[in-house]
C-alpha cells in the first residue's frame, strides 16, 4: 500500500573505478570504568566513484545500575587531504601503536564536549580526532 511517499537512495554508475561504501568496526574498547569507545571506519563515495574516508569515534556511557550505555559523543573525521585518506584507508587493518596513543586524549575532549558542548571544545575534539589520523 503507497501512501505516494517516495523514499531517498544514492545511486552511482559503475564504471573503471569501483568504489565500494563500507563501514567497519575497527575496535570497541574501554578507556575508563564506565565508558566504552568504538573506533569505526567509513568509506563513503562520491558520484564520480572516488573515496571518502572518515574515521569514527563513538563515545558511551554505561547507564546507572544496568548493562546498556548511553552515547555521549560522536565524532566523524573526514580526510582533508591524501595522507589522511591513506591513514583513514589504512585503519582497515588496525590502529598503529601511535595512532592508539592517540585515543586517550581523544577520549577526555569527548568527554569534556559532552559535559560542555562549547565552540572550543568542538574544536579540541576536532583537533584530537585529526591527532589520532596523523600519528
Amino acid at each position: 500500500m503507497s501512501n505516494g511517499a517516495t523514499g531517498s537512495a544514492r545511486v552511482v554508475r559503475v564504471e573503471a573505478k569501483k568504489c565500494k561504501p563500507f563501514i567497519l568496526d575497527v575496535m570497541i574498547y574501554s578507556p575508563e570504568s564506565g565508558h566504552k569507545a568504538v573506533v569505526s571506519i567509513e568509506r563513503a563515495c562520491t558520484p564520480t566513484n572516488e573515496s571518502i574516508w572518515k574515521f569514527v569515534f563513538d563515545l558511551y556511557k554505561k547507564k546507572a545500575a544496568s548493562d546498556e550505555f548511553d552515547q555521549l559523543v560522536h565524532v566523524s573525521y573526514r580526510g582533508l587531504n591524501a595522507a589522511e585518506n591513506e591513514a583513514i584507508a589504512g585503519m582497515v587493518n588496525g590502529l598503529s601503536d601511535r595512532q592508539a596513543d592517540q585515543l586517550p586524549a581523544l577520549h577526555e575532549a569527548s568527554k569534556e564536549f559532552a559535559a560542555n558542548p562549547s565552540d572550543a571544545n568542538k574544536t579540541a575534539v576536532t583537533s584530537a580526532a585529526k591527532n589520532v589520523v596523523s600519528n
